[in-house]
């Protein structure tokens, strides 16, 4: 190997391990992540972690992207493996692999999913990975819809109903923005419903079905979609 290859080799590790001590970091003390502390478990100088990471917010945004590509990897690859379902069931099997990654990776989830970290404004980089488990939803609506299994509803009116059909026409001719919407509701009730258990808002009222409890809101997700 080239000796370049061996220093970029080694530069990808040390940015692998500068990651991995930062999720620790996210265990211990939440988004407030500080380089020096990252350094200072590593053994090294501070001025030595910034030749990776340019600031706190670089750093923050490297493991958000990874964050989101991984609970998006893992709903991609449980509605792969469901492929033939029924589309409620799609929807469910979706939900449920979002809330195994969430109580996996629950500082992650916290990341990515609670509250806003202070004096941090996400770049254009994290927005693609970020949609990857909504897109998944829609993915599912919009081929339900083709199918011709979505009930007839309503159209919705008012200013966000104008919002809601731009946004609609990114998903294909002559989609709903009803649809659109109610594919929105369900990831919003979804992330609502895993923040919820992770963040003991069911303690004491659902304490040994949280799973059944998540698929009984994802499929009523699925009648409000009108599945």
């Amino acid at each position: 190997m080239s000796a370049s290859g061996v220093r970029a080799r080694v530069r990808a590790e040390m940015t692998e391990e500068i990651k991995a001590v930062a999720r620790r970091h996210l265990a211990s003390d939440g988004a407030n992540l500080s380089l020096r502390a990252v350094a200072r478990d590593m053994g090294m100088a501070s001025s030595a972690v910034y030749r990776y990471f340019a600031s706190r917010d670089e750093l923050l945004t490297a493991l958000i992207i990874e964050a989101y590509d991984s609970v998006g990897e893992a709903a991609e690859r449980a509605d792969a493996a469901a492929a033939g379902a029924d589309f409620t069931d799609r929807l469910v099997t979706v939900g449920l692999a979002v809330r195994d990654w969430a109580l996996a990776e629950p500082h992650q989830w916290a990341l990515i999913y609670g509250s806003p970290v202070p004096g941090y404004q996400a770049p254009q980089d994290t927005i693609m990975p970020a949609t990857r488990v909504i897109f998944l939803i829609a993915g599912i609506v919009r081929d339900a819809y083709a199918a011709g299994r979505i009930a007839e509803r309503p159209e919705i009116t008012g200013r966000y109903a104008e919002e809601l059909a731009a946004v609609a026409e990114q998903f294909g001719p002559d989609i709903p923005p009803r649809l659109v919407g109610a594919a929105m509701a369900a990831f919003i009730q979804l992330c609502g419903a895993v923040s919820a258990e992770l963040f003991g808002q069911l303690n004491n009222s659902v304490d040994e079905d949280r799973r059944g409890f998540l698929e009984f809101q994802i499929r009523g997700a699925a009648a409000f979609i009108g599945l």
